[in-house]
């Protein structure tokens, strides 16, 4: 099997006028290692797909996942939610709600850089904290109330889409930033998790203004791909959700939306790829881990399917790809193995990266990423849990007063200073859904999701429990 490596691949150096979602932009179509199915293939395994009623085929045997967690799984996932919950909660701005995008865990974090995506993770992981009791209800009511206020009456917007990043105390929008499309739609699922979560009629009100204020039809107003976001001094930026990624969730909301909605052919425009790895089908795209996460924090795709595919087997499907093309570069990297794998978006020794695989994707080094696997606890709960608990158990300073911090590297003795919003999120979302799947659940009572989800065509049908290949 060819592994491929390149060392040139572009990387932020850190830059603030580089955002996470332009240096991805930069790598897209820059990888290699995977096979990409010729379009006639794809059309042929995506119709096959849907008229079996399931994921793209795959030639293997497949194995019931075991995904009952023991007491001790169940123990280090709550230590890991706390601690997530932490920063959140302390770093959150006490009167804004704004939440920063990054914290150094080794020093006094005096940053005042918020981000909109990690505070729509921070607003649902108050909801699992609620729930769980590490903070009470009239404290998190509270939290979400000055939240909700500060997005509807502070924060600039255009057309309803905040600016990616914003001043932590004042909500005014920084460092150029975007208009973002992605970035206001992790926003928007924190806000309507609150409304779900929270039988209030204050924080009801004000996500219901809050979404609803949203302009789809504007975004989508001379094309059914979507841009990725808006500047005041360029327009509209040149980069489109025109592949299988994270955008799931931004067409769902959008068709959701009864006050400013997407058309429904916006749901079937953007392209569906077929990759193959070691045997394994499935719908990807040239990007990290992350892209078969984000959407199923709060969407639940479980036991549904559209025209095209079952998202939640896909998302096994991938994971499963991503486990065997980290284990398989052992060779090269001798810390990858079945107990320690996975690379997704993050921080590196050279500042923020975008890599992964298949296919492989910037200059991968040895590098660990925690939330690479914690992202995927409900698509392989075993393997996944068997890299937390390698990493909690053998690699002390990968863990900081919030978690894991963002990335490390024991080739090299390299370990992160900081963790990283929307990470930490991913990992707390996640876990808690492998764990009472409280976050689909409740999300999933809000009308917009399901309308969404309708309008998409997705259809609830009967299959076998979830099975990872053998």
């Amino acid at each position: 099997m060819s592994i491929m490596h390149d060392q040139n691949f572009p990387q932020s150096e850190g830059s603030p006028g580089m955002t996470r979602r332009e240096t991805l932009r930069r790598m897209l179509g820059l990888c290699c290692g995977a096979a990409v199915l010729s379009g006639r293939d794809q059309m042929q395994l995506l119709a096959e797909g849907s008229k079996q009623n399931s994921a793209p085929a795959n030639s293997l045997q497949s194995q019931i996942i075991e995904s009952t967690l023991s007491p001790d799984d169940d123990a280090l996932l709550d230590q890991i939610e706390r601690a997530n919950f932490l920063f959140f909660w302390e770093q959150g701005h006490p009167q804004t709600g704004l939440i920063k995008d990054r914290c150094n865990t080794r020093v006094t974090d005096t940053s005042i850089v918020a981000s909109i995506a990690s505070t729509g993770f921070g607003l649902t992981a108050i909801c699992i904290a609620e729930k769980r009791g590490f903070v009470s209800h009239a404290e998190a009511r509270l939290r979400v109330i000055q939240t909700l206020s500060s997005l509807w009456h502070r924060l600039p917007t255009h057309r309803g889409f905040y600016y990616h990043f914003a001043n932590l105390t004042t909500g005014e929008r920084i460092w150029d930033a975007e208009a973002s499309s992605v970035d206001t739609a992790i926003l928007l699922c924190g806000v309507l998790m609150c409304k779900a979560h929270f039988k209030d009629a204050d924080i009801r009100q004000l996500a219901k203004a809050i979404y609803d204020r949203v302009d789809w039809s504007w975004l989508s107003e001379d094309t059914t791909i979507l841009p990725m976001g808006w500047t005041p001094e360029l327009g509209f930026l040149a980069s489109r959700w025109d592949d299988y990624s994270e955008l799931m969730m931004i067409y769902l909301l959008g068709l959701g939306s009864l006050t400013h909605p997407l058309h429904s052919d916006a749901w079937t425009a953007w392209k569906r790829t077929l990759f193959e790895y070691d045997g394994l089908r499935y719908i990807g795209s040239y990007a990290p881990l992350f892209v078969n996460q984000y959407s199923q924090a709060w969407f639940d795709f479980r036991d549904k399917r559209d025209h095209y595919a079952d998202y939640f087997e896909n998302s096994i499907l991938a994971t499963e790809a991503h486990r065997r093309f980290c284990v398989d570069m052992n060779t090269r990297f001798p810390d990858y193995s079945n107990a320690l794998w996975g690379i997704t978006a993050s921080d590196s020794i050279h500042g923020y990266t975008v890599w992964g695989g298949p296919p492989a994707t910037g200059p991968i080094d040895g590098t660990i990423v925690p939330c690479a696997a914690a992202g995927s606890l409900p698509f392989l709960p075993a393997e996944t849990m068997r890299v937390l608990r390698t990493i909690h158990d053998h690699y002390p300073q990968a863990w900081s007063r919030y978690g894991f911090v963002d990335a490390f590297n024991p080739l090299t003795g390299w370990f992160d200073t900081d963790v990283i919003g929307i990470d930490t999120g991913i990992t707390m979302l996640m876990a808690e859904n492998v764990r009472t799947g409280f976050v689909w659940s409740t999300f999933m009572r809000n009308e917009e999701a399901v309308r969404g989800m309708q309008k998409a065509g997705f259809e609830t049908y009967y299959r076998a429990p979830y099975s990872k290949p053998a």
